[in-house]
This record gives structure tokens, sequence and C-alpha cells, in this order.
């Protein structure tokens, strides 16, 4: 069964991609992230059928944790997919944290592990370690997370963690699953072996098909099966035309300062799929629809995912069931201002890849 989650938008929302203005080095938001905002955001999302929302994590974020806690005390059945970067607490500690989650949400917490993949960010944090270095202390944390939440005590030594007579008191119930991206090697490694679900930033569909393919067979090798999840921006409206006007308009919302200023951070980044998605447009805007109704503009100015699926409702569903179609299992959307195009994309867009879906079976 295909899944469909939305976007948290903690650092703040409005009409443009990221930030409207940046005074100082600081982002001003039109949309400040409070907990009433991002409360109405979250019960949007619950009522137009996603199932989770995701948080990002990093320097420019509150604390996820505390926000998801806040956000899933004021909704009902949506669940929160929190991520956390490992390394940066105790994977015992978080372990408790998890149990004490769903003990509070009702079992409603998933996990999104992100390893991190800007080394200056790294060193703000006070972690020194190299990109393979991280994903090696990535595996050895999920290690002992899943051994935690076993609830019997474990003996665990490796490079990175050492525990004696370690984990949770009893098992935890229901397990949050494990999110997990990552385009290198040993990122993809990681994954096979030790997520639940493997999330893809959206490349055009024969990238995403290899990929798809690889993954498979690395995580069959472990004996494993693994979920496979991509991570896009939306931009549908009634009509293709005005689909790629508001395209156009979050385009012209780009100043030349902060694409400078993002494509500058990206190239220091040693994340590998940062670099396939700044591939997607290195930088210009000449070609940026990469697919059919693949716009890449996105990543002009915001790291991470950077591509978008425009068009019409229906063009945008027909691309959805054809990734569906590769084999991906779960789809986590966006678009802004997150609160309107929650109710857009899960009112106009969902019931359309349902139709599509039962046509083409």
């Amino acid at each position: 069964m295909t899944e469909f989650h939305w976007f948290l938008p903690t650092s703040g929302d409005g009409h443009h991609v990221g930030a409207a203005t940046v005074t100082a080095g600081a982002a001003r938001h039109p949309r400040a992230a409070t907990l009433p905002y991002l409360t109405q955001v979250a019960r949007a999302a619950e009522s137009a059928g996603f199932g989770a929302v995701l948080t990002p994590v990093g320097s420019g974020c509150p604390d996820p944790w505390i926000v998801c806690s806040a956000v899933a005390a004021r909704t009902e059945r949506l669940r929160m997919l929190v991520a956390f970067r490992a390394g940066f607490a105790l994977p015992t500690l978080l372990a408790q944290q998890a149990e004490a989650f769903q003990l509070i949400s009702g079992g409603r917490l998933a996990l999104n592990c992100v390893t991190g993949g800007d080394s200056v960010e790294q060193r703000a944090y006070g972690d020194f370690l190299a990109h393979d270095e991280r994903y090696a202390r990535t595996a050895e944390y999920l290690e002992v997370l899943r051994r935690s939440f076993a609830g019997a005590p474990f003996d665990y030594e490796g490079q990175h963690y050492r525990v004696e007579a370690g984990g949770l008191t009893k098992p935890i119930d229901p397990v949050p699953p494990i999110y997990f991206g990552g385009a290198s090697p040993v990122a993809e490694t990681v994954a096979a072996r030790l997520a639940d679900t493997y999330l893809l930033w959206g490349e055009p569909p024969a990238a995403v098909a290899a990929r798809i393919a690889r993954m498979r067979e690395l995580a069959s090798s472990y004996g494993r099966t693994l979920r496979l999840g991509i991570r896009l921006h939306v931009i549908a409206r009634p009509t293709a035309d005005e689909a790629w006007a508001e395209a156009d308009r979050l385009l012209a919302g780009m100043s030349p300062e902060r694409r400078a200023a993002a494509q500058a951070r990206f190239r220091r980044m040693d994340s590998v799929g940062q670099a396939r998605m700044t591939a997607l447009h290195n930088g210009s805007d000449e070609r940026l629809e990469v697919s059919p109704n693949l716009w890449a503009g996105i990543g002009l100015v915001r790291e991470g995912a950077g591509t978008a699926l425009v068009g019409s409702y229906d063009e945008v569903a027909e691309r959805i069931t054809e990734y569906a179609d590769l084999g991906l299992d779960e789809f986590i959307l966006s678009g802004w201002p997150h609160l309107e195009e929650a109710y857009r994309v899960g009112e106009e867009v969902l019931p359309r890849v349902g139709a599509h879906a039962t046509v083409s079976a």
C-alpha cells in the first residue's frame, strides 16, 4: 500500500521557497513557526489524508522532539516522523525518548535518522568526523538503538559506542520504524542493513529506478527487504499553465544573493545526495525541467530535496503513479505555503493518484 506524508515547516513558512528575505544572515519568514501555526499545518495534513509529517533537523531548526511532542498532543491520528542526528545524543538515551514519545502519543512515532552532509555545520555542533566515519558511527548508533528497543539487557562494544547491560527495561511497543537516506555507497550499506524505509530525493525516473534496483539487491544480500520512499515538492494547479506560472513566481522570488549563497554552501558540502541534486541544474535556471513535470528550481536555494513535480492535478498524479510503479512505497510531499498546499494536494492530487492506480491495474 502506498503511503503519503507531508512536511512540517518548523523553521517558518510562507509563499516563497524558504525565507522570503534574509537580513544580516538571519532568515525571516512571513509565517513564524509558532505552535499554533504548526498545529494548523499538522491538522490540515491529517484532515487531507496524509499519514505522517516529517520534521527537519539542523542548526536552523528547533529541536524536533520538543516540537513534535507538542504537535502530537494537538492531533489525533497523524504520525510524527521525527528527524534526529545520529551521534549527537547517546542511542540508549534516544531509545528512552522514543519510549516516552510512544507513551504520550499513542504509538505515533517514526524516526528519520540523519547522518549530516555539511562538515561546517557538523563542526559547529562539535562533531569533527569525516564523511565515511560519520556513517560508520551511524551504523553503530542504529545497532545500539535497535537492541535497546528489544527491552532486554545487552552488551555492545564498537569503535564509537560501548554499552554494558544496557537497553530499555521492556520492549518498546510499537517499535518506531526507522527512515534513512543517503546516496553514497557507505550510506546505502547502512540503509540496507539497518533501516526500515530508505528515502531518496526526487530525480528523473530512470535514475530512481536504478537506485531502487541497487537498494533492493543490497538489502537482499543482508537477508532483508526495505520499504522505499521519495521526498518531493509539489506545485499542482487545475491547469498546467497555472502550475508553471506558480513555478515561475517561486523562481522570481529567489534573489541572486540567496542563490549565490546557497550554491556556495552546497559546493562545500560532502553529501553525495546534495551533489546529485545540484548536478540537476548546476546553478543555472536555463533547463530546470529535468524530466517531464520534474522541476529542479527548488534546489537553486534549498538544500536537500530540490525538485518539485509541476503540472495540472492530473499530470502530477500521473507522475506520482509512475514513480509508485517503479517500486516506491512512500511519498513525503510539501509545497508553499504548507498549510494551503496540504489541503490542495490532499484533496486534488491524491484522489487522482488512486484513480490512476486503479486504471493502470
